[in-house]
């Protein structure tokens, strides 16, 4: 199996910045995509960033040139660099990883448990 743990989330005011981080753990063989995405209430889970073993990433237009994202590959770590925040980002904020483990080259899609991010106004 593989375990996603998300740290960093929290309150912060408008302008504010945050680092989220996740880090993968357990029985894994390779992870290709690695990323975030958010669900705030009453609203669809959207992705927020992601990026490839090969450094390629992709935003959300919202937070393209607010957020950047970056992956330690030694530590199958994945990060969240959240500035100039606004209101709307508040959410849950989960980690996925598309992984294969135990050897096979098969992948799945894993989730983290979801990091609370509040941006007051």
């Amino acid at each position: 199996q593989v375990q996603l743990v998300e740290s960093g989330g929290g309150l912060v005011q408008a302008g504010g910045s945050l680092r989220l981080s996740c880090a993968a753990s357990g029985s894994i063989f390779n992870i290709n995509t690695m990323g975030w995405y958010r669900q705030a209430p009453g609203k669809q889970r959207e992705l927020v960033a992601g990026i490839t073993s090969g450094g390629s990433t992709d935003y959300a237009d919202s937070v393209k040139g607010r957020f950047s994202i970056s992956r330690d590959i030694a530590k199958n770590t994945v990060y969240l660099q959240m500035n100039s925040l606004k209101p709307e980002d508040t959410a849950v904020y989960y980690c996925y990883a598309v992984a294969s483990r135990g050897g096979s080259y098969a992948e799945f899609l894993y989730w983290g448990q979801g990091t609370q991010v509040t941006v007051s106004s």
